[in-house]
């Protein structure tokens, strides 16, 4: 997928939580320079304040959001900060960054970077063998897709393999309509972040219209490592990896379920 973070501090908006992590761990923390953290009505929207200032984005832009449950996980996590200012403990901070300085000027980009990814979701794409995880991935997916046809009228095709199964133009058609209600900044943003970390807008978009839990999501794209784990034992390392992930997955459910609040 593109990368809508380019041209932010890397620090706060690099994708992958662990190359995020090591980052911030090469350079000092910022000390916390101020007492209180505040929402107050701004512009028709909600303002993050410190000491009665209102934060900033890395791009300059005033932290002014759509709704005051938004402000308020926002204010949450500067609140939390201890002595020093830790950007790796804030996701909701630094998607709601992301969302104003990145996305709110280029919807239409991001929304045709999420149509392109809808052509090859990994819900799509099955193995042939084993029969186990072939009828595991078919028992978990299908009815998902399934859902998306019913639901959205975007019937997906489904190959097995990994030579490239193009899909038809209504399908993608229909699967941008039903972007429609999520077309603004702060939404396109959690649903980017959760197409990046799933491999499968298909799921985020199920997250975020209510069909699907955040751990029924999270497992489903999780299905093959899962499996692979059972027979072959885990790794620590892609456990930790996983774990970290799952910090921003969270947060980005977290800002949509704020955002309709």
């Amino acid at each position: 997928m593109r990368d809508i973070f380019e041209g932010l501090t890397p620090e706060l908006s690099d994708p992958d939580p662990v190359r995020r992590a090591q980052i911030q761990m090469k350079k000092p923390l910022p000390k916390r320079f101020y007492t209180d953290v505040t929402v107050a009505p701004d512009d028709g929207g909600h303002a993050v304040l410190l000491d009665g200032k209102t934060v900033k984005t890395p791009a300059r832009h005033a932290l002014v959001l759509p709704s005051v449950a938004l402000a308020q996980l926002v204010a949450a996590e500067w609140r939390a900060q201890a002595e020093l200012i830790d950007p790796g403990t804030m996701p909701v901070t630094r998607l709601v960054n992301t969302a104003l300085d990145a996305v709110s000027g280029n919807v239409e980009d991001v929304v045709a970077d999420l149509l392109r990814f809808c052509g090859n979701d990994m819900l799509c794409y099955r193995a042939d063998t084993p029969q186990e995880l072939v009828e595991r991935q078919a028992k978990a997916w299908d009815p998902v897709l399934a859902w998306l046809e019913t639901t959205h009228g975007a019937r997906l095709l489904v190959t097995s393999g990994i030579i490239h199964q193009a899909q038809p133009q209504a399908a993608i058609d229909a699967f941008g309509q039903a972007l429609a209600s999520y077309r603004d900044g702060v939404s396109l943003a959690c649903l980017h972040v959760m197409t990046t970390l799933t491999g499968s807008p298909v799921l985020a978009l199920a997250l975020a219209d209510g069909h699907l839990s955040l751990q029924q999501c999270w497992a489903l794209a999780h299905l093959d490592e899962d499996w692979t784990e059972e027979h072959w034992g885990s790794d620590d390392e892609a456990q930790a990896r996983r774990a970290a992930r799952f910090i921003d997955m969270q947060a980005a459910y977290n800002v949509l379920r704020a955002l309709s609040a």
